[in-house]
């Protein structure tokens, strides 16, 4: 039985030196996994190899809730995934996630934009983004850039995508998996470049090349997203949309397709906005980004 592509990319991964988080392969029974548990080291996370957003991963720190565990990442996986194969990594209790925006063409060249940080989450799903991260030290963004560069090169990879990378306390980065697609936060990256992503990648799946050009980062930007759910619960908030008033003005940028009269159902994504700020520092990024998110009435 073919392994889930998360795994055979970690396997991939590994076999040229990109650093992974320690992990097993498919686990077909609560025994292999207790067995993957006892070699790996507790706490660990149960995940769906064709998962995302974080649905159906299990923390498990004792070996007395491995079984349970098991069970319910599979069921989770194979409702929402269709795809039943459950693997296991390292748990990371306070991680750090950053993720280099990389473009790359049929010809083999391939770039990488920078980091974005992504850190602030809730149910393992993406709030804040922003670059570059507080965290990354220039020696760091630059061993990050390397592997993310040869990550793509290793499987001759020729569009716009993300290695998403975990970076532990000690400051060791690990590649975490890589997203083959626009990301919700690519505008984070486009402001402090001036690239435009969504157009490199039609270029690159027409077979051009990519153009030179200077593609030095400026400044700070960040990404707020705006959620149709209840604050309390995180439950999504359904409804007609009665007033709707955003914020604009020079380096503050909306992406979204709401409207006036525009209806929130519970059957997609609660994602409604993204408020979209760049300054020249942080600080000044956070406090416009508190006055942009303040203009903000729906």
């Amino acid at each position: 039985e073919a392994m889930g592509k998360k795994i055979q990319a970690r396997a991939t991964m590994a076999a040229h030196g990109i650093p992974v988080v320690k992990g097993s392969g498919v686990l077909e029974s609560a025994e292999q996994a207790t067995a993957a548990a006892e070699e790996i080291g507790y706490p660990v996370l149960l995940k769906a190899s064709g998962g995302g957003g974080g649905i159906g991963m299990e923390v498990v720190d004792a070996p007395e809730r491995i079984e349970k565990s098991f069970e319910k990442c599979r069921s989770r996986a194979g409702a929402s995934f269709g795809d039943e194969t459950v693997y296991m990594e390292k748990y990371l209790a306070s991680p750090r996630h950053v993720e280099i925006q990389i473009v790359a063409d049929r010809s083999g060249n391939v770039w990488h934009l920078g980091e974005r940080d992504c850190s602030v989450q809730r149910r393992h799903q993406k709030v804040i983004e922003e670059s570059p991260s507080p965290a990354v030290t220039k020696e760091i963004r630059a061993r990050m850039g390397e592997d993310a560069v040869r990550a793509a090169s290793v499987i001759q990879y020729d569009s716009v995508g993300t290695v998403e990378m975990l970076m532990d306390e000690e400051k060791n980065t690990y590649f975490l998996e890589m997203n083959t697609r626009i990301q919700v936060e690519h505008g984070v990256t486009e402001l402090r470049t001036g690239t435009d992503l969504v157009e490199l990648q039609l270029r690159a799946a027409a077979g051009e090349a990519l153009p030179d050009g200077d593609r030095a980062a400026s400044g700070h930007s960040m990404e707020c997203r705006i959620y149709a759910e209840k604050p309390t619960t995180f439950y999504p908030s359904c409804g007609v949309i009665e007033e709707l008033s955003l914020p604009s003005g020079d380096g503050i940028r909306i992406d979204h397709s709401i409207a006036k009269g525009y209806t929130v159902t519970p059957f997609y994504d609660p994602l409604l906005a993204k408020v979209l700020v760049w300054r020249e520092s942080r600080q000044e990024c956070i406090e416009e980004m508190c006055r942009a998110l303040d203009a903000t009435t729906i």
